[in-house]
């Protein structure tokens, strides 16, 4: 791929800066090492709370949340962060959620699920579904799943496993998700070197998720491997146009589609994984942040604009 004519001046800046702190070659250093790496990238992009945006820690049942709120109101977005099941927590997308709450006036649940290589799955998705369902329990109106790249996965995750168990949810918005495709074909082969994030990089963070062998059919690892498709909620996919998850993207929607479900897919041209951090610095960032903030507004009040 040529990543230097696919890929503008200003997300190449934000490579660049990321990989200042967050090197290429990250995951070949231990896992404490990976987090004290990633949590000091996202303190270099982190941005002010938009004003009238508060937040406050809190506990879903023993899982560790964030609660951002503006207002009264009345939709909640349960927010599940990136980081390939190993880095990340409150803080890394804290302004992330902070704008999504400030934008859309809804309350935002942010969910410090526990990483691996100490616990492994199913312990991602049983904190996720733990504060979700905490979330439904506590809070009347509708919820919108939201994640990105690994959060993506639990965002969808959770859509799959909430059917006749939950009430409320009314759509997801996945992010660049990682949603279990095939890795021997599409976005996996044609992206694999690409910036930000590797096929060798998946392959590592595969191998620290599971003991063994991983799931052949659990869409609580991988939503992409449900034989049932229906009875899902509105769903809107962002992906990467530089990103070996891309693919998945597009599968996801056509299964959703053929289920009868509305779904609907855009591709970031010239983007690469991890690019909301990138909202600040690249406009091609920040015009798809703006996209995903509608899509989470338009989802919570019922609305579909997308036909």
């Amino acid at each position: 791929m040529d990543y230097d004519r696919l890929i503008d001046a200003e997300t190449w800046a934000f490579i660049r800066r990321t990989e200042a702190a967050y090197p290429e070659d990250a995951v070949d250093l231990d896992i404490a090492g990976q987090r004290r790496a990633y949590d000091a990238m996202c303190r270099d992009f982190h941005q002010p709370y938009p004003d009238g945006v508060t937040a406050s820690d809190g506990q879903a049942q023993g899982v560790p949340i964030r609660i951002y709120s503006a207002g009264e109101p009345g939709i909640t977005v349960v927010y599940f962060h990136g980081g390939g099941f190993v880095v990340g927590g409150l803080d890394s997308h804290d302004d992330v959620c902070a704008e999504i709450c400030a934008s859309t006036g809804y309350r935002v649940i942010s969910v410090d699920y526990r990483l691996a290589p100490e616990h492994k799955h199913p312990a991602a998705f049983d904190d996720a579904w733990t504060a979700t369902s905490w979330a439904a329990a506590t809070y009347e109106g509708n919820i919108v799943l939201v994640g990105d790249s690994a959060g993506g996965n639990l965002a969808a995750a959770v859509a799959h496993h909430a059917r006749g168990r939950l009430k409320g949810i009314v759509g997801q918005v996945l992010i660049y998700p990682g949603l279990g495709g095939d890795m021997t074909k599409g976005s996996y082969l044609d992206h694999a070197e690409a910036p930000m994030l590797t096929a060798q990089d998946l392959a590592f963070y595969k191998s620290v998720r599971v003991d063994g062998d991983e799931p052949l059919n659990d869409p609580t690892y991988a939503p992409l491997r449900d034989r049932n498709f229906s009875k899902l909620p509105r769903t809107v996919i962002f992906t990467a146009g530089c990103d070996p998850l891309q693919s998945d993207g597009p599968a996801y929607r056509d299964k959703l589609a053929a289920a009868g479900v509305p779904a609907h897919e855009i591709t970031e041209a010239g983007l690469v994984h991890g690019y909301l951090r990138a909202r600040g610095m690249s406009a091609r960032a920040a015009e798809s942040f703006e996209r995903i903030l509608l899509a989470i507004e338009a989802l919570g009040q019922g609305i579909w604009p997308y036909d």
